[in-house]
C-alpha cells in the first residue's frame, strides 16, 4: 500500500518507511468496490478521508434540468472530498461512483488530525491538496455558470490554452467531453463545427488550433 501512497499528493516527497511509520500510528483500513458501485452520494457525511489506491471513481452531480453533470474522474493516489472533511457542512459535493474494481484507503478525520500533527510533511500537503481542490471547485462554478453550450465550449478551450500558444489538444474524447458538459455527443460535434466554420478554431481530431482568441472570449458573454 505504502508503494501506492508515494504517487499520491498527500504523501509527496516522504520516503515509503516513513509513510508506513505514520499509518503504523493511525487507524485505517482498505474497502473494494466493484464497477457502477456507489461509493457516496450527494449530501452524505465526509467523516473519512479516501484515496484511491487502485482503479478509478468518478464524481457527478445534477443540475436543476434534471440532467446528470461529470464533474471528473479520479485516479489512483487520489484522494476523495478532501476539501469537505472539515468545516461545519463537510458533506460530499458530488455523487462519487466507481468506475471499475476499485480500492480505496480509508482514513478517520480522527486519524488526519493526528497525521497533521505528528507530521509537517502531511500537514503542508494536506494543505495544498485543499487549497488546490478550492480552486479547482471556483474554475468548475464559473464553467457550469455559462448558460449556453458555446460559452461553456469557449472556456473550456481557453483554460487549457492559459499560456495563449494558440494549440489545444484534447486528452478526452468526444463522448467524455459531452459527458462533462451535460449534453448529448451531437450537439458537442455541432457547436465544435460552428466554432470551426466561423474562423475561431480549426478542428483537426484532437488538435485544435485556437484561430480567434478574441471572438472566443465574446462568447463567454453572449
Amino acid at each position: 500500500m505504502e508503494n501506492y501512497l508515494i504517487h499520491s499528493p498527500l504523501f509527496a516527497s516522504i520516503p515509503v518507511g516513513e509513510i508506513k511509520r505514520l499509518l503504523s500510528q493511525v487507524h485505517h483500513q482498505v474497502k473494494r468496490y466493484h464497477k457502477d458501485d456507489i461509493i457516496a452520494f450527494s449530501g452524505d457525511e465526509c467523516n473519512s478521508l479516501q484515496i484511491v489506491l487502485s482503479g478509478s471513481v468518478r464524481g457527478e452531480m445534477m443540475d436543476m434540468a434534471g440532467r446528470v453533470l461529470k464533474i471528473e474522474d479520479i485516479g489512483p493516489a487520489r484522494p476523495l472530498a478532501v476539501a469537505f472533511l472539515f468545516g461545519q457542512n463537510n458533506r460530499f459535493p458530488v455523487t462519487i461512483t466507481a468506475n471499475e474494481e476499485v480500492e480505496l484507503l480509508y482514513l478517520r478525520k480522527e486519524s488526519v488530525i493526528k497525521l497533521i500533527q505528528i507530521s509537517e510533511s502531511f500537514l503542508t500537503n494536506f494543505m495544498n491538496a485543499v487549497s488546490n481542490r478550492a480552486q479547482f471547485i471556483s474554475g468548475k462554478l464559473k464553467f457550469l455558470s455559462f448558460q449556453s453550450l458555446r460559452g461553456k465550449l469557449a472556456h473550456f478551450l481557453l483554460e487549457l490554452d492559459r499560456q495563449e500558444s494558440g494549440q489545444v489538444i484534447l486528452t478526452k474524447t468526444q463522448e467524455e467531453l459531452a459527458e462533462i458538459f451535460g449534453v448529448a455527443r451531437p450537439s458537442l460535434s455541432r457547436t465544435l463545427r460552428e466554432l470551426h466554420n466561423e474562423g475561431m478554431i480549426q478542428a483537426d481530431g484532437k488538435r485544435i488550433q485556437i484561430l480567434d482568441r478574441k471572438a472566443l472570449r465574446d462568447c463567454l458573454v453572449r
